[in-house]
């Protein structure tokens, strides 16, 4: 299982190149939580992308996830209408979230 997640997560960041991400929490009740989240990636041809969905989490009486489903879907874009503009890594506490930017 492990070599499956990071084989997937190898293939994953060379193809979505300089990666952005918000997550906003949505719901949570017990041992689910939900959240929305939008990230903004490129190609190794230059060519824009906001992917944006949903993910559910489930977790154990260990606090470990023993559950996810998530829905993704990926929309070109322009690199004009990037909204994810920090340098790479952790966005900044002062930057707006998806709701704050209309996502």
């Amino acid at each position: 299982m492990a070599e499956t997640a990071r084989a997937f997560l190898e293939r994953k960041w060379k193809k979505e190149l300089d990666y952005r991400l918000i997550k906003e929490l949505w719901a949570f009740g017990g041992n689910r939580i939900a959240v929305r989240y939008a990230y903004e990636w490129h190609d190794d041809s230059g060519n824009w992308f906001r992917s944006y969905g949903n993910e559910n989490w489930e977790f154990g009486d260990d606090g470990l996830m023993v559950n996810r489903y998530a829905s993704i879907n990926d929309m070109p874009i322009r690199e004009s209408e990037r909204k994810f503009r920090w340098p790479l890594g952790r966005r900044p506490d002062d930057h707006p979230g998806l709701s704050d930017l209309g996502l």
